[in-house]
C-alpha cells in the first residue's frame, strides 16, 4: 500500500488530535478527585490496595472508631488525612520497659 505525503500528513494531524483530546480528558479525570474540605476521599478500594489489608480488616477498624468514614449515597469513602493519621497512630514505636 502507497500512499502520498498529503495523504499520510492529514492522517498523522488526525492521529495528534485524537492524542490532544485523550490527554485532555486524562487530565480532567486526575482534577476532578472527589475531595471534602479540600481532602482527597478515598473509597474502599483505593484503601485497601493502599493499606494492603481485607475487606474485614478495613470494617474491624471501620467499627471500632479507629479510622473515620463518610457514606456519600451509600458508599463509603476515607479523607486522605484520616488515613495518614490512623497509619501513625497505629505505627507508633513501642517504648522500651
Amino acid at each position: 500500500m502507497n500512499i502520498n505525503r498529503m495523504e499520510f500528513i492529514f492522517w498523522m494531524e488526525r492521529i495528534l488530535a485524537r492524542i490532544d483530546i485523550l490527554n485532555d480528558n486524562i487530565n480532567d479525570l486526575q482534577k476532578g478527585k472527589a475531595s471534602i474540605d479540600g481532602d482527597e476521599l478515598l473509597d474502599n478500594q483505593d484503601l485497601l490496595q493502599m493499606l494492603k489489608i481485607s475487606n474485614r480488616s478495613l470494617q474491624r477498624y471501620r467499627s471500632s472508631g479507629k479510622l473515620p468514614y463518610y457514606s456519600i449515597s451509600g458508599k463509603l469513602y476515607y479523607k486522605l488525612s484520616d488515613v495518614h493519621q490512623f497509619i501513625r497512630e497505629s505505627f507508633k514505636p513501642q517504648s522500651p520497659k
